[in-house]
């Protein structure tokens, strides 16, 4: 006698939804193999992936060919962040990267070039070339992630840590006034600078998309949260401790222009900042190469009785 099995009711399977930002990483992202045993480098609730996943969501806005791409580091925690992008990176010397990246853009003008630095980075051995690639205007994106302390090291001040605030090495508060990382951009040449948190992932993504747009010289200031060696200091040991943080002491640059100066003391401007255009220094040097090999222009021999017209 045969018997017939009963036929096994059809499972019911769940449709299976698409991980967050996966369409980005399938382009952008050259992600660690956790079965191999790598892992993300970033602490646990670091800011540092949430500033990742808004600068490829400005890539893609853009729709930039990560072939045409070059990102440019230095020394950090965040050092690592160029390794997880399909884009080519550079990896330089402490506070390097701009001078790099100057060079990169002047060797090929075609390249989209962003630094990826820290308020260390950028702001103290860094700062002498981050004020001469602004006055040049060269056309780079300058991203600073700011968590007021040197967090590779081991959370000593730097010169963003906010007056008061506690570190390593100012463990009874901090006595030097620090950076403004936006005004100093704009003071050195910069035609674009924004301030943007890790808590307006939003505002984020269009602060690095305008400045990557901007042609000439941009700076985009990320307030990146530091939990484990800023945060724990100053009575905020979690992640969102900090973000909450951030929420609550953020103004906008529409906002705090109709508050009285005292009212804005102690808050973070957010917003975008920009100045007049002036001549890109990789196009003006493009155009002298070409006059010179034109014969168009011959080098100064001596004196000469007639002054330049400045423009």
């Amino acid at each position: 006698m045969t018997t017939v099995e009963a036929p096994r009711a059809t499972e019911r399977r769940q449709p299976v939804k698409p991980k967050p930002m996966q369409e980005y990483i399938e382009v952008f992202g050259n992600l660690p193999d956790e079965k191999q045993g790598r892992h993300f480098r970033y602490c646990p609730g670091c800011g540092l992936g949430i500033a990742q996943s808004a600068i490829v969501r400005a890539w893609d806005r853009i729709g930039l060919d990560p072939e045409k791409v070059v990102t440019v580091g230095g020394s950090g925690c965040y050092a690592v962040m160029g390794s997880y992008l399909t884009a080519s990176q550079a990896h330089m010397g402490h506070g390097r990267a701009c001078a790099m990246a100057t060079a990169i853009k002047m060797s090929d003008p075609e390249l989209t070039v962003i630094t990826l630095q820290g308020d260390g980075d950028g702001m103290a051995i860094g700062a002498q070339h981050f004020v001469h690639a602004a006055r040049r205007n060269i056309d780079i994106t300058v991203v600073i992630f700011n968590n007021f302390v040197y967090g590779e090291t081991g959370g000593q001040h730097g010169p963003t840590t906010p007056r008061t605030t506690m570190t390593q090495t100012s463990p009874y508060g901090m006595v030097e006034n620090e950076f403004d990382i936006v005004n100093m951009a704009l003071g050195a040449g910069a035609g674009y600078a924004a301030r943007t948190t890790v808590f307006h992932a939003q505002h984020m993504v269009r602060a690095i998309e305008g400045a990557i747009r901007h042609k000439g010289f941009s700076v985009v200031e990320i307030l990146q949260n530091c939990h484990e060696l800023w945060g724990k200091r100053n009575g905020m040991p979690k992640a969102t401790d900090m973000l909450a943080w951030y929420r609550d002491n953020s103004v906008t640059s529409a906002q705090a222009a109709k508050l009285e100066p005292e009212d804005v003391l102690g808050k973070f401007v957010i917003g975008t900042w920009t100045a007049p255009d002036r001549p890109e220094m990789s196009e003006e040097w493009q155009k002298l190469v070409a006059r010179v090999q034109a014969g168009e222009v011959e080098p100064s021999k001596g004196a000469s009785s007639k002054p330049p017209a400045l423009q």
